[in-house]
């Protein structure tokens, strides 16, 4: 037997699933929200290739003698970012840092 919310859910029209009041805003918001699952896919792809670029330059300093991390380098991704995005940019940044680091 369903709950009544299981089944509310089940049977809800697209304005009560993307919390718009008409039928016309849910198509647009169920358009866009398609469009977001679209880019966030090429966002984590394109973190996901900057980890792997990040490795081979990791990999070259460190075969080179020198340190996993060039943190002057880090510190212009994280102006870059703040410059681009305000200060949300940094946080992201930082987080796109920890990510292409690996395990230092």
């Amino acid at each position: 037997m369903s709950s009544p919310t299981t089944a509310t859910a089940a049977t809800a029209g697209p304005a009560e699933r993307t919390g718009a009041r008409t039928d016309e805003a849910a198509a647009l918001i169920g358009g866009a929200r398609e469009r977001i699952d679209t880019l966030d896919d090429r966002i984590i792809g394109l973190v996901q290739e900057r980890m792997a670029v990040s490795a081979v330059i990791q990999e070259a300093r460190i075969t080179s003698g020198g340190r996993r991390v060039n943190l002057s380098r880090e510190t212009a991704v994280l102006g870059h970012y703040r410059d681009a995005l305000g200060k949300p940019g940094t946080a992201l940044a930082m987080t796109l840092l920890e990510l292409c680091r690996g395990r230092v």
